[in-house]
């Protein structure tokens, strides 16, 4: 890879490896027992999508530093993936969504396969759920043989416990939050845990010690990746109502039903008059949501100035990482690509 930033270049070297490690995988499962190919099938469909965000934020840590590109490095990187792709089975499992990049998510996809077979529901859900508990299983594999010297790699080891504690304890902040009072700060504590720090923080510390990083440099790539993770997940929380599923590739109904914690529906509650309040109540946590109620839930939002607020708490920790990035000592390209990624990873309008 050149030293500018390619990003179909680079998703296509991450999609290689991983495509090639999971395949490999999936092969060993289906020699333990055929009845494991639909298994096997969704292992690999769970981690064949998405921009390779979190493998970039990790090798671009790593160049951070000073050091070269490497076929080492970017298999360190593309476990980053294999992280995300568990959170996203037991995210939509926890969730019950039935969409995810426009196809059946993993528990969905096998009760298909295993339609007319008794409790196939249930035991979809118990085969996702195992398929995510795999998936992070084999980031620990790919990262630990990804062929950098074992001094490098014990560097970073210490944060791989941080990262997978966080990541579970945002998921278990968002479950308990769920279907509550809608408050700003707890909504903003789940984004931090849940996706912000595993998204671009924890990959970008995880790059840089592994490639040696000094302590201020550290600090400052942690300074510049949590606001950004932030601004990750509230793009995604507005695309998550006001997106079309077609771009989207999930139902926009899913956080309505849900219940979920969002900052936007925080600011929403937090700006509502009683009668409003009284009206989101009705329709926040139904099973039977449908799209009367979700165009008279955006136009509450809109009324309020909700998306509005959420922009500008987007723009503002933009701003706010991208500043970091000035005072860094880092090779131009490497602040080169952090400044593209920070637009890229948030300015997702469709």
């Amino acid at each position: 890879m050149s030293d500018g930033w390619q990003p179909a270049a680079f998703k296509a070297r991450v999609d290689g490896i991983v495509g090639a490690f999971l395949r490999e995988e999936a092969e060993h499962l289906a020699e333990i027992d055929d009845v494991l190919q639909p298994v096997a099938q969704q292992l690999q469909r769970a981690a064949g999508y998405g921009k390779r965000l979190r493998a970039a934020f990790c090798y671009w840590g790593w160049r951070a530093a000073g050091q070269p590109d490497s076929d080492a490095v970017m298999r360190a990187a593309a476990s980053m993936e294999l992280v995300h792709a568990a959170a996203i089975v037991h995210d939509d499992l926890i969730d019950d969504s039935p969409l995810r990049h426009k196809q059946p998510t993993v528990h969905v996809a096998l009760q298909e396969t295993l339609a007319g077979r008794p409790r196939a529901r249930d035991t979809a859900r118990d085969l996702a759920l195992l398929v995510g508990d795999h998936l992070i299983a084999l980031a620990g594999q790919m990262f630990a043989t990804c062929g950098l010297p074992a001094a490098y790699l014990a560097r970073a080891r210490p944060l791989w416990a941080e990262l997978a504690r966080e990541l579970i304890a945002g998921e278990c902040l968002e479950i308990l939050h769920t279907g509550t009072r809608p408050d700003t700060e707890a909504s903003l504590k789940v984004i931090r845990y849940k996706t912000a720090k595993y998204t671009v923080e924890h990959p970008l510390l995880i790059g840089g010690l592994l490639a040696g990083a000094a302590p201020d440099l550290r600090t400052g790539l942690s300074a510049y990746g949590l606001p950004l993770g932030e601004a990750f997940q509230l793009r995604d929380d507005l695309l998550g109502l006001f997106g079309e599923p077609e771009h989207t590739g999930k139902s926009s109904l899913d956080d309505i039903r849900s219940h979920r914690p969002t900052a936007l529906l925080a600011k929403t509650w937090q700006a509502a008059l009683p009668a409003q309040r009284a009206e989101l109540t009705e329709v926040l946590g139904r099973r039977d949501v449908d799209a009367r109620h979700l165009t008279r839930v955006r136009e509450l939002m809109v009324t309020l100035r909700a998306p509005e607020q959420v922009e500008a708490m987007i723009d503002a920790r933009v701003h706010k990482a991208t500043r970091v990035l000035n005072g860094l000592d880092m090779p131009a390209p490497a602040r080169r690509a952090l400044s593209d990624l920070a637009h890229s990873a948030t300015d997702r309008r469709h």
